[in-house]
């Protein structure tokens, strides 16, 4: 299949100022973003550990405790392009900033929930908070990297919830160990040390995070030119669109299917990270050597973060590095539960993890190989709002797969048919993105 529609190549012919400005982004824009990401990532597993002592505290039930969580996802996805179009409006600035402490805020507030319908409104204001943040950073990168490379700085920057999913239990169990600290239960010392970070962090942002390369002080001017033009050049080459109304990125066909194609990427990541300390658990292991063994798929999922975008971005093939990644997730994810033996399964499944989480990165390049400017921002939202519905799906199925069945490894099933049709999805996309560029250009 050809990948004319979502290759390009700088306009630029000097390599050391091309390694120089994406160097300086890396070092200096990078691990401000990544701390960010994983500071979010971390208040995302708190309500997990906060569950084994809220429950019978607030006299809360299973399935109540399971919608209240799972609103922060409604929430997430109704302020997500409103986010992201303010973002585009008053600045990366200030707009993360609020964005970091109104959600570190509603953290903390969190610890004070006193019943089910508190619980219920603040885990959606918790996603309403957070809203923007995820697609905001895509929408940053259109505006700070060359296409070529973007893939790749996805990749750097979900390093962070990695990193996350691997320390955030323990960090989160730690918390829930403080019981009776100062008068307060686990389960607040939970929502209060995982809420602080994120408003310091808003703080932090104010002061240190450019609102774009043009006000960036460490580019030089020649740095800054570089890089406005080669970005320019390749939207004109690529012939993307800025809509007149950002929000007729809505109604673009392309934006639309790759909403729905995105959906099976949250749903599977979600539903396997959700559920792999369950299956482990069921090969008879420990709590804390459970714990132990679940850093293992995030190892593994790391490298193959760092290595899948590279390879994506030497040989300038996109679509294939995603199809067939999924692909072998597919397999694993199914072989996890038919091939005998704990350390097979388990094995299948670190490997189903990289597969979900490593052709992410390369998925996230296809909007803006059509989009630039607002309708970046907006078409951006808009597939993450709906993909991150998927969320919802997987807390929610998951477990009623569970439950249905009395097997741990049946969500896998599920998982894998969620997984193939994205797949599949990704090739319907690709020869859409073709078929569009062909007609541009016969125009």
């Amino acid at each position: 299949m050809s990948m004319s529609s979502t290759t390009f190549t700088p306009t630029s012919t000097d390599p050391s100022m091309e390694r120089a400005v994406l160097g300086i982004f890396l070092r200096r824009m990078m691990p401000l973003l990544g701390l960010m990401y994983l500071i979010a990532y971390i208040d995302r597993q708190n309500v997990s550990f906060a569950k084994l002592q809220m429950l019978g505290d607030l006299h809360m039930s299973e399935s109540a405790y399971g919608l209240g969580a799972s609103l922060f996802f409604i929430g997430y996805f109704l302020f997500e392009v409103p986010s992201n179009l303010i973002l585009g409006r008053v600045g990366a600035r200030r707009w993360f900033a609020r964005i970091m402490f109104s959600w570190g805020l509603v953290t903390i507030l969190l610890a004070f929930t006193k019943n089910e319908v508190m619980f219920y409104i603040l885990r959606f204001l918790l996603g309403a908070a957070e809203a923007g943040f995820f697609p905001g950073v895509l929408y940053l990168l259109t505006i700070w990297v060359p296409f070529t490379h973007r893939a790749r700085m996805v990749g750097w920057f979900m390093m962070a919830s990695i990193v996350a999913n691997a320390i955030g239990a323990p960090i989160n169990g730690s918390l829930l160990d403080l019981d009776g600290t100062l008068g307060l239960r686990g389960w607040e010392w939970v929502f209060l040390a995982t809420g602080v970070p994120a408003v310091l962090m808003g703080i932090v942002t104010l002061f240190v995070l450019p609102d774009s390369p043009a006000v960036a002080r460490f580019l030089d001017p020649a740095q800054r030119t570089w890089l406005s033009d080669t970005i320019a050049a390749e939207d004109r080459r690529a012939r993307k669109v800025e809509h007149g109304n950002p929000l007729a990125a809505l109604a673009d066909g392309r934006v639309l299917l790759l909403a729905l194609t995105y959906v099976g990427f949250p749903l599977a990541a979600y539903g396997l990270s959700y559920w792999l300390p369950t299956v482990v658990k069921g090969f008879g292991v420990s709590n804390t050597v459970n714990g132990l063994i679940n850093i293992l798929p995030w190892l593994v999922t790391a490298v193959a973060l760092w290595w899948l975008p590279r390879h994506s971005e030497e040989t300038g093939e996109k679509t294939w590095h995603i199809v067939l990644t999924l692909a072998l997730g597919v397999i694993c994810l199914v072989g996890s539960v038919v091939i005998p033996g704990d350390v097979v399964k388990f094995a299948l499944l670190c490997l189903a993890a990289a597969c979900i989480f490593a052709a992410q990165p390369i998925f996230w390049t296809l909007p803006s190989s059509f989009l630039r400017g607002a309708s970046a921002a907006a078409g951006l939202a808009v597939i993450n709002s709906v993909g991150n519905l998927g969320g919802f799906v997987a807390q929610n199925v998951v477990p009623w797969i569970k439950d249905s069945t009395g097997s741990d490894l049946a969500p896998m099933f599920f998982l894998a048919g969620c997984v193939g049709l994205a797949g599949l999805m990704v090739i319907l996309v690709q020869a859409m993105l073709g078929r569009t560029a062909r007609l541009q250009a016969a125009e």
